[in-house]
């Protein structure tokens, strides 16, 4: 039977659904010599560090090369398996825009630079770095399908119910659920009254078991921004690899983990793969716990059939997993008779009716619930995707509580633009006359050096200032007091435009006819704007397009003016992906901004242009 699904499983892998590299995709065949020398010879990624040379990479065949990490002029130690899927993901997202914009082939090619990447992974590594590398192989293929199908984008059984098993791992579970002193179940069950509506809704439309609305009770307890140990965000508990394979969009303003509908979708999607792979739901929700291709690992190693006895396998899980199945069969049980274990189950929360109201600008959200009179916790509990509070820089669909859509529209000319404050205090023992403080709250990739440059003062006088001990640690979210002078501040202060200002948007918008041949991806390339903004503008669903249909769309791009960028001297160890984290940039923006592409190589003393901060 194991042999049997191992070849019901290995077309599935070849067609796009499990694995890359199969013949016809686009993608190099991982089990061929040749191609794998190819990829350890040829690849220049963007996301591999600057070298001393020219060449920027050796063909030699030494063991760390065929690791992926000896890349010449860089310590192979600093190149973990981490930064390796890190970087593998930012040339996912980075594919993504290339291909919103209409540039297909910079979008392939960028693909093939990111299963380079994922290629120089060891086999022997962690079960999460592997599960990771996993994820990011099926997001490649998904994604090489997407666009080749795109191209031609013109104008012209699972009902099955899971089994109700009682033995000694799921009474263990109820006794724990249903303790005196454990409120988790009566408070997860209190707040699932907000989410299981639309989410049974999504279940039957899918074919799915309804009994699987009760699967975030004991994956987030129904938080939204409920965090694990193991990275896992939302109400899913989806790890960023995950979500980025079904579709779940992450960058500094939002994180799709966390919109419910959304993760929703992607759980379905996942879900439902998993059933199709292992046939049974006992095996598939195990799977959505630690991974599939743990899962698989362990079938492999066994000499019974796991279908017959599906414990058996169970047990050699890992020990998170081995509670996971008995814990959401134990709140199964208790659901269907909740007398039956002492528990007296309250009211649901109710569903807070909404609706949604395209931005075209970037404001907070307190601003909008003083705008609407609407309480702020309301505004976040509608909008849990916005990481910063605030809508993103690009069209946005803002959800706000039912009949509020027409008054935030009307007073939308009035509300201000949202920008980050540079507020100055005056320090509270100044050491010398004039002196004064900007806080500065510290961001992924920044150092004490690169903060002092853009304040214009030295690292000693930061560390002075917040008595660091140690300068080469610095927390990220933490914020620090930065001594300048106090015409420095005030000018640095000026140079924000206040937050009770309105930024004006000037409104440069075209429209356009449809013509027969035009698709959705060469007009954003056209017009140097990106599909979803599009999308976003003419209210549309789909990337299908009409002849004759006229579109509202943005004239002119939108690169960063001189005014907004400065050079920045490439340094031993830099990559285009960390010099785009450091200045918060996306990777094919900063690539598009220095005419590279993710084949480029940088060297160090090489002046590139960055984003003003």
């Amino acid at each position: 039977m194991v042999f049997r699904l191992t070849r019901v499983i290995s077309p599935m892998l070849c067609g796009g659904m499990l694995l890359a590299g199969c013949a016809g995709s686009g993608l190099p065949l991982e089990n061929s010599a040749s191609s794998r020398h190819s990829i350890d010879g040829d690849l220049r990624p963007g996301g591999y560090q600057a070298g001393e040379s020219a060449a920027g990479f050796t063909r030699t065949s030494s063991p760390a090369l065929e690791r992926g990490a000896a890349l010449e002029g860089v310590d192979p130690s600093r190149l973990t398996d981490q930064q390796l899927l890190d970087t593998a993901l930012e040339f996912c997202q980075a594919a993504n825009d290339y291909w919103e914009r209409g540039e297909l082939d910079r979008a392939l090619s960028t693909l093939d630079e990111a299963y380079g990447l994922i290629l120089r992974v060891e086999d022997d590594a962690g079960e999460e770095i592997l599960q990771q590398r996993d994820d990011i192989r099926i997001t490649i293929s998904k994604r090489t399908v997407e666009i080749y199908s795109s191209r031609y984008t013109a104008a012209n059984g699972l009902h099955t119910a899971i089994p109700m098993i009682m033995n000694s791992h799921v009474e263990k579970e109820i006794a724990y659920l249903s303790a005196p002193g454990n409120p988790f179940f009566v408070n997860a069950y209190r707040r699932s009254g907000r989410y299981r509506p639309f989410i049974l809704d999504k279940l039957k439309e899918a074919g799915l078991p309804e009994e699987l609305s009760w699967l975030p009770l004991i994956e987030s307890g129904f938080k939204l921004r409920a965090f694990s140990r193991a990275r896992a965000l939302g109400l899913w508990q989806f790890i960023a690899s995950t979500g980025y394979k079904f579709g779940l969009q992450r960058d500094e303003w939002i994180d799709e983990r966390m919109d419910p509908e959304k993760s929703t979708d992607a759980a379905i999607a996942y879900l439902t793969e998993l059933h199709r792979i292992f046939g049974d739901w006992t095996t598939a929700l195990a799977a959505y716990n630690c991974g599939e291709g743990a899962v698989l690992r362990h079938i492999n190693s066994q000499q019974i059939n796991y279908l017959d006895n599906f414990w058996d396998l169970y047990e050699k899980l890992p020990r998170e997993t081995a509670a996971y199945v008995p814990r959401f069969l134990a709140v199964l049980h208790i659901l269907q008779n909740p007398k039956a274990y002492g528990m007296t189950l309250p009211e649901v929360d109710s569903v807070l009716p909404m609706e949604s109201v395209t931005i075209d600008k970037q404001i907070h959200l307190k601003t909008v619930a003083e705008a609407i009179s609407t309480p702020y916790d309301t505004l976040l509990g509608m909008n849990p995707e916005l990481r910063q509070n605030t809508t993103p820089e690009r069209p946005y669909d803002l959800k706000v509580p039912k009949g509020k859509g027409t008054e935030l529209l009307a007073k939308m000319e009035s509300i201000p633009s949202w920008c980050p404050p540079a507020a100055v205090v005056k320090a509270p023992a100044p050491s010398r006359a004039g002196s004064a403080y900007v806080r500065h709250r510290v961001r992924k990739g920044e150092t004490l050096s690169s903060i002092a440059a853009r304040y214009g003062t030295s690292s000693g006088s930061i560390k002075s200032a917040n008595k660091l001990k140690n300068t080469n640690h610095i927390l990220v979210g933490s914020t620090l007091k930065i001594p300048t002078s106090s015409s420095q501040a005030t000018k640095k202060s000026a140079a924000a435009p206040p937050a009770a200002v309105a930024k004006v948007h000037q409104k440069n918008y075209v429209d356009y006819v449809v013509r027969k041949g035009d698709s959705l991806f060469g007009l954003a390339r056209q017009f140097g704007t990106t599909t979803k903004v599009i999308q976003s503008m003419n209210g549309m669903k789909s990337s299908s397009l009409q002849v004759g249909q006229v579109l509202t769309l943005p004239k002119g791009g939108g690169a960063l003016s001189a005014s907004q960028t400065r050079k920045y001297t490439v340094r031993r160890g830099d990559s285009p992906a960390i010099i785009a984290r450091k200045y918060g940039m996306g990777l094919s923006d900063f690539l598009a901004l220095n005419k590279l592409t993710t084949r480029s190589t940088i060297f160090p003393g090489q002046k590139v242009l960055v984003a003003v901060q």
